[in-house]
């Protein structure tokens, strides 16, 4: 039997500023190359030898005109539990698509 299409689900998907991100970030308790990891922006290696993300600093910066969409933004606090409306969860029967530690 064919799956029935499910209607689409409105959320909110405003565009954060810098400090909002950076909030957001601090309070999933992540660095900025785990986040930016989390989310599949490119990391580098920094001059001292450690893993960044100039992406996601810019994303944070309060003096670059970039900022996240509003999509991958909802999508960040979905993946770490912030949403204010939302939660993942897995489908009733659903394996994993991953593996996680």
């Amino acid at each position: 039997m064919p799956e029935i299409p499910r209607p689409a689900i409105p959320i909110a998907m405003p565009i954060p500023t810098g400090d909002q991100l950076k909030a957001s970030r601090t309070a999933a308790g992540l660095s900025q190359a785990q986040a930016a990891e989390l989310m599949g922006y490119p990391l580098q290696t920094g001059s001292r030898g450690g893993v960044q993300s100039r992406t996601w600093q810019a994303l944070e910066s309060n003096t670059d005109e970039r900022n996240m969409q509003g999509p991958a933004y909802a999508m960040f606090l979905l993946l770490t539990g912030q949403h204010p409306d939302y939660v993942l969860a897995p489908r009733p029967g659903a394996a994993p698509s991953v593996d996680v530690p």
